[in-house]
């Protein structure tokens, strides 16, 4: 059976021997203070990941962005539609867009800079724009226009995209009017960067959104972790991305768990190089649907995150903060 996802909005819980968010520093490893070592099987395979991490030299010297390369550059005072609209990448100019390649650009890390090619505005909002909204089902498919009125959207590059947003009424793309050359804070391998930026002023958003303007050549890809090779047992689960940049030692995740499973606990082994997250969970004994549910977490960590990755127990990949 096809594995569903779904985003919960439950509350976040906190695990033994890790310390909520808002309180005192985290205990070291995940099982202190848990004397029935009932999370043994995370503790092996944390410790596993965490000597197994040899970055390479990029790592430390490159452009490894871990964070998606659309970035919020304020408060976008969203609505419901609004929001829909920028999850999905529903986007129409009404500009036109250069598409004069600029000159190489900076990007400023925390330890130096680093020059780097770029692309045009018009490459950038090509990479922006992941298409437009379905039939909107008797609503406005322009913002502001009354029903019938306006010309119609057609299908951009990728066809009409189908999703459940559109049964619930979101039909509405986001109108960018301006575009200009600029910088946007970006988490990466080597701390929180400035990284040059495509600008782009949106018609319904209180703050513009930023496209990263570095070209793919000089982008090094986030490297595939190395997974224990003891396998995943005792209810251990694991992290799918982070929910938001770190804030000091606070740390929120998301976990990837059954439609059934209960208990769910964050779990973490925090390193002075490395900190490996991911959960326990009790299994549901009866019947259940084959899903796969996204559930937030928060922790704090003993000291503030910096430049340390943070890696999935499950697979030893570093996590970016995703967009959900």
């Amino acid at each position: 059976m096809r594995r569903a996802i779904a985003l919960l909005g439950l509350p976040l819980l906190v695990a033994a021997g890790c310390a909520p968010a808002d309180s005192g520093p985290a205990a070291g490893g995940s099982s202190a203070g848990n004397p029935d070592h009932r999370w043994e099987a995370f503790d092996q395979r944390a410790v596993e990941v965490a000597e197994a991490w040899r970055p390479g030299p990029a790592w430390r010297r490159g452009y490894v962005p871990l964070q998606d390369a659309t970035v919020l550059t304020g408060d976008p005072g969203f609505g419901p539609d609004t929001e829909a609209a920028f999850q999905l990448g529903w986007y129409r100019d009404q500009i036109g867009l250069p598409t004069a390649t600029p000159g190489a650009g900076s990007i400023r890390f925390p330890d130096g800079t680093l020059r780097v090619p770029l692309v045009s505005a018009a490459e950038a909002y090509a990479q922006l724009d992941q298409g437009d909204p379905p039939a909107c089902g008797g609503r406005p498919k322009e913002p502001g226009r009354p029903k019938g009125g306006g010309p119609t959207i057609e299908p951009g590059p990728d066809g009409w995209v189908s999703s459940s947003p559109a049964d619930e009424g979101v039909c509405l793309p986001l109108t960018v009017t301006a575009a200009r050359l600029g910088t946007a804070p970006v988490r990466t391998s080597r701390g929180v960067a400035d990284v040059p930026a495509w600008l782009f002023t949106v018609t319904e958003l209180k703050a513009p959104v930023a496209r990263l303007a570095v070209a793919p050549s000089a982008v090094t890809a986030v490297p595939e972790g190395v997974a224990p090779t003891r396998p995943a047992s005792g209810g251990v689960v694991g992290a799918q991305d982070l929910a938001a940049p770190a804030e000091g030692a606070r740390l929120t995740y998301r976990l990837g768990v059954g439609a059934c499973d209960t208990g769910i606990t964050p779990l973490v082994l925090e390193r002075d190089d490395v900190v490996v997250v991911g959960g326990g969970v009790t299994r549901s004994t009866g019947a259940c649907t084959d899903q796969l549910l996204i559930h937030p977490v928060t922790v704090t960590l003993r000291a503030p995150l910096g430049v340390r990755p943070v890696l999935d127990v499950l697979t030893g990949t570093p996590l970016v903060v995703g967009q959900r």
